[in-house]
């Protein structure tokens, strides 16, 4: 089955059930006549691009025309694209957002998104639109939102109010070549309450409402837009409350974590005492293996055979793993991910977690117009 046809029929199987062969087929099971349950998404492959990553225009990441030529003669199919909705905002960079300020919309910097998106598409790739920040809530620290997502409902109104604005943008655009994917990460917010003094799952009525609100919200403008939802607890975990919405899922592939993002000041405050990491082998108290790989990732392959299409969208390693180490790590679960069928996006393209100019001190990079190219990682993702 062509993945255009994978997209274009629906993700699930109406409610009322199937009956073959005598056999009634569960509402939410994709079956083709053979009886293979497959993923309703199709394998994208591709990278995370961050152009429009910060919150502050000026701080956006330089990019190059030619990024999209290149993934595109190497084999790829797919742009994620995670925006801060303050990047394309008129307000007071000087001080705090306010309410009044998150419905300002500066054409020019949603031009410069929707260009973006069109050049992919000239190259014949699949672009997901994802809010990394969203009113009310992200994952990364440094910027003050007036208000919380999961408990303002001023909050949700304006970030359906951001999707009804891309969802009209790109209204007669082919589901083939967008999707949307509604928020980048949810967790809960250490502000919340009392009960959530550290990260952890958003509580699954919360995460139904807003994927409810602004699914609707989405396919107002066209009701075959392709609607992609990032796992809860920061994209680990399968969200059993929406599984009858019709919305793909989002997973990452990030873990274990002491590979992935070794020393990466974000997530470890003092790296000093930092077991090195090793794959397969003992790190600290654990031991790091493919059946740990493929016990996480089991949760990911049940939901595929419910009829619920999977998407990796982000995955890598920081620069600070040993390359080896890293390849070794990301080649089994690369492996894990293509033998489901689920397709992945690296984070990122250009940058310490990319394939061009990553800053490794251990890769000897090729000289590929003007940038460092590493070379064996990219021989690994094109042989999956």
């Amino acid at each position: 089955m062509s993945d255009s046809a994978k997209i274009n029929r629906r993700l699930f199987v109406k409610k009322s059930g199937l009956a073959a062969g005598g056999m009634l087929i569960s509402p939410n099971v994709s079956v083709l006549k053979s009886n293979t349950v497959i993923n309703p998404l199709p394998r994208w492959r591709g990278f995370n691009f961050l152009n429009f990553f910060s919150p502050d225009p000026n701080k956006s990441r330089p990019f190059n025309k030619e990024y999209f030529k290149w993934m595109a003669d190497w084999g790829f199919d797919f742009v994620r694209l995670p925006m801060a909705y303050p990047y394309y905002l008129k307000f007071d960079r000087t001080k705090d957002i306010t309410t009044k300020a998150v419905r300002k919309i500066n054409r020019k910097a949603t031009d410069k998104i929707e260009e973006t998106v069109y050049l992919a598409h000239k190259y014949g790739l699949h672009v997901s639109l994802n809010l990394h920040r969203a009113p009310g809530f992200c994952v990364n620290a440094g910027f003050n939102e007036p208000y919380n997502l999961w408990e303002d409902q001023e909050a949700l109104d304006d970030f359906c109010f951001h999707w009804k604005f891309w969802a009209k943008r790109f209204k007669n655009v082919s589901n083939n070549k967008i999707s949307f994917d509604l928020l980048n990460e949810p967790c809960t917010r250490e502000d919340m309450n009392d009960q959530f003094s550290k990260r952890a799952a958003i509580p699954g009525e919360l995460y139904r409402k807003m994927a409810i609100a602004a699914s609707k919200t989405i396919r107002k403008q066209n009701s075959n837009h392709l609607i992609i939802a990032d796992g809860n607890n920061i994209g680990s975990e399968v969200i059993p409350e929406i599984t009858d919405l019709n919305i793909g899922q989002s997973c990452r592939g990030y873990n274990p974590g002491i590979i992935s993002h070794y020393k990466a000041p974000w997530v470890f405050k003092d790296s000093t005492n930092l077991p090195t990491p090793k794959w397969p082998g003992q790190v600290g108290d654990q031991y790091l293996s493919v059946a740990m790989l493929e016990e996480m990732y089991k949760p990911w392959v049940d939901l595929i055979k419910q009829g619920v299409g999977v998407h990796c969208g982000e995955c890598g390693c920081y620069n600070k793993t040993p390359h080896h180490v890293f390849l070794a790590w990301f080649e089994d679960l690369l492996k894990i991910l293509t033998k489901n069928k689920i397709g992945y996006a690296l984070w990122e393209f250009d940058g310490t977690f990319g394939v061009l100019n990553s800053g490794r001190a251990d890769v000897d990079y090729e000289n590929w117009y003007g940038h460092k190219l590493d070379r064996k990682l990219l021989n690994l993702l094109k042989k999956y």
